[in-house]
Parts: C-alpha cells; sequence; structure tokens
C-alpha cells in the first residue's frame, strides 16, 4: 500500500473537546454521525446529520452483535462504510467548508480497521484538546464510540486538523442538558391565562418581539398547542428534542421577569421539566381576555391555516364527539364536513373547552386584566405593566 494511509500509526491521539466547551463555542460546525433516525429524536442544535450508517443499517449491525458476534458485527460494519466512504467524507466537506480532495478513502478504511475490532479500539485514544483550531468541526456518534474516532482519525490523516471528537459523544450533550435544566432559576415569573382563543400564543410572540428574552414559548418549542387539536398542522417533538430545545433557548439569556402561557405540565406529550414547571406553579396570573367573536376568528386562522390539516381536525372533532356525546347530524365532525366551520368552532368553545378551562381556573387570582383583541396593543400594555411593577422601563425601552 502507497501513499497517505501507508505509515497509519498503530497509536492515534484524537484531540476532544466535552460538551461543556461545545456549548461555549460559536463558531463550530458539529456534524453527527448518528443515525438518521437517531438524529430526528434529538440532536445538538444547529447540528448535521452525516450518518455513518442507516437505521436499517445500524439495526443488522446492532442484531448481528446480539445474535453472533463482535466480530461479525465489526465486519459488517466495515462492508458498509467501504460502500459510502466517499459520499461520506463529502458531505463532511461541504458541511465543514473543506475545500476536501478526497483520495485512497478505501485504503483508509482498510489500514484503520487492519487490526480488527479490538485493534481498533486500542489505536484510538481521546485526549483532551489543548488549543482549539478556527472554527472547529466537531464529531460525534451516540457515546464517543468508534463511530466517531474512526471517522475524526481518518479526516486528521487527510489532513483536515479542524476535526475533533466529542467527548462521550451525544450522551455527554444530554447529560449536559438535562444538568443545565435543573440548575435552571426562574427570574419572577408570570403566566398568561384566558379562555381558549383568546390569543395568548399571539400575544406572548407579540411581547418577545418587543421585549427580547423576557418570554418562554412551550408551545412553540413541543410543536403542540397544548390541547386535544393541538397537533393540527404541526409536528410535536419528542421529549429529549423538547429539551434540548428549551435549554438552548434558556441558554440565549434571560431577563428580570419571564412570561410564559398558563399550561398544564404536559404539552401535548412533552413534559415540563421540575424547575421551569416548579416556576409556572408558582407565578403571578394575567388573565387574558377577547370577545367570543375574536376567539372563533382566532381558532379559524390557527388551525385552518393549512390545507392539509383538515383530516387531522376532522379526526380530532371525531373524539370530543364522543366526550360530549354528539351523533349523527349534530356531530361535530359531521357539520365540519358540511362546511359549517365558524358554528363548529363555537360549539368547541361553548360546550367543550370553556367548561374545562372555568372548572380548571377555580381558585386562581388575576394581577391584573388585559384584552387581547389587538394582541400588539395587549404586548405593549403587558411590558409596561411589568416595566412599573419591575422598574425596568429604561432598560427595556432601549430593546423596542
Amino acid at each position: 500500500m502507497t501513499g497517505v494511509f501507508t505509515r497509519f500509526p498503530l497509536h492515534v491521539e484524537l484531540p476532544a473537546l466535552t460538551a461543556e466547551r461545545l456549548a461555549a463555542l460559536d463558531d463550530a460546525t458539529v456534524i453527527d454521525l448518528r443515525s438518521p433516525g437517531e438524529f430526528a429524536e434529538d440532536h445538538v442544535p444547529g447540528a448535521v446529520n452525516v450518518p455513518l450508517f442507516g437505521d436499517r443499517d445500524r439495526a443488522l449491525i446492532g442484531t448481528l452483535y446480539r445474535q453472533s458476534s463482535p466480530v461479525a458485527a465489526f465486519d459488517e460494519a466495515k462492508r458498509i462504510v467501504h460502500t459510502r466512504i466517499h459520499e461520506l467524507v463529502a458531505a463532511i466537506a461541504a458541511a465543514a467548508e473543506w475545500d476536501c480532495v478526497p483520495r485512497e478513502l478505501d485504503e483508509g478504511v482498510d489500514a484503520l480497521t487492519r487490526g480488527g475490532l479490538a485493534g481498533l479500539e486500542r489505536a484510538l485514544e481521546c485526549v483532551p484538546a489543548t488549543r482549539l483550531p478556527a472554527r472547529p468541526v466537531v464529531l460525534h456518534c451516540w457515546r464517543g464510540g468508534l463511530r466517531s474516532r474512526s471517522v475524526v482519525a481518518l479526516l486528521r490523516a487527510l489532513g483536515f486538523d479542524r476535526a475533533l471528537v466529542l467527548e462521550g459523544g451525544y450522551r455527554a450533550y444530554r447529560a449536559q442538558v438535562m444538568a443545565e435544566l435543573e440548575a435552571f432559576a426562574a427570574p419572577c415569573t408570570y403566566t398568561l391565562r384566558g379562555l381558549t382563543g383568546v390569543g395568548k400564543t399571539l400575544v406572548l410572540r407579540e411581547l418577545e418581539r418587543i421585549r427580547p428574552l423576557w418570554t418562554l414559548d412551550l408551545e412553540e418549542l413541543a410543536q403542540h398547542r397544548s390541547s386535544i387539536l393541538g397537533a393540527v398542522g404541526l409536528e410535536p417533538v419528542s421529549q429529549r428534542r423538547f429539551e434540548s430545545r428549551l435549554c438552548a433557548r434558556l441558554a440565549q439569556g434571560r431577563a428580570r421577569v419571564l412570561v410564559v402561557e398558563g399550561e398544564s405540565r404536559k404539552v401535548g406529550d412533552c413534559i415540563v421539566p421540575r424547575r421551569v414547571w416548579s416556576a409556572m406553579a408558582t407565578a403571578t396570573h394575567f388573565e387574558i381576555v377577547a370577545p367570543l367573536e375574536r376567539r372563533i376568528a382566532v381558532l379559524r386562522a390557527d388551525y385552518l391555516a393549512h390545507a392539509d390539516a383538515r383530516d387531522d381536525v376532522a379526526r380530532a372533532l371525531a373524539f370530543i364527539d364522543e366526550r360530549l356525546g354528539l351523533a349523527d347530524a349534530e356531530s361535530l365532525a359531521a357539520r365540519f364536513e358540511r362546511g359549517e366551520v365558524e358554528q363548529v368552532v363555537r360549539t368547541l368553545l361553548e360546550r367543550y373547552y370553556d367548561p374545562l378551562y372555568r372548572h380548571g381556573e377555580r381558585g386562581n387570582r388575576y394581577a391584573a386584566r388585559f384584552d387581547a383583541s389587538d394582541p400588539a396593543r395587549a404586548a405593549r400594555e403587558i411590558a409596561a405593566w411589568l416595566e412599573r411593577e419591575h422598574g425596568i422601563a429604561t432598560e427595556s425601552r432601549a430593546t423596542a
């Protein structure tokens, strides 16, 4: 064998950095080598998925490992890597803005794996990165194992010295997320509470626009409106993804106050982390109100904004029909199919959502009431109230 991999060393030290150090960087490119399914469940914010193995490949390798032997799994993994090593390196080069001329990649795979599984594990050692290169490229797999270490070794042999390993892989990143959420200390917290359709989300997002970092939009983070119809037109995220997105939002910074919508502990299927929920459960409440006709208009615009959402709405209405005991021609699903949208929304509010909300609000007290018919005006009024209460008017007006 001749070329760049002829003298591939028997022992390679690979520079690695911790999840905590990665979180402090603002110029790193993160390459996630896990399968598409692993990536879809959760990933480092901004990471690019360049899978070393597809979902089926990973399942096959896992089956061989359990039912045959680690050696059989390793041999199959090597075969798969040979089939896509050029595509893999090209994708990494594109994501990293690296002017790479791939060469001898198959020979590189052979050189890395000639000692078998045990030899590869002995050969590749992660060591703490002392000096980080400009625009580091951080590659990781599930736990900082052979997937990421072998790819980084190959890239560095090709001269790409910006490549580093994330120590502990995604698992270490996940532990960092959970530690950050557990350490969260909320500022003085306020919740927007009100009947379905008053436009709490519209007010919250307008408040964030005029007072950045004052709010926490849990429904946006979960991609769910926290109701039976809450997933219509959206793509709800996993619990892990929700926590990652929440952690990334909190890492942007926070103001002296925090405003959230009044939610239950669950937003769709996502559970609000303990420290955030504790802040919400002890928060001061604002009551948000709007006339019924305005509420009907808000819900129509929200749930029917996408043409392909009609089937999702129809399925949810069938469920509510069962809860309300509605059947045949008076059912919400049937009336929706006949195009009686406004009447359906009115019935939903008056017979389903409003009774549920009023039951849950018994005993709540409100520090102030705001009319959300004009969300922008309501947001300005809330901002002004909080500025007076906390003496932060000069500070916040600078961000308006």
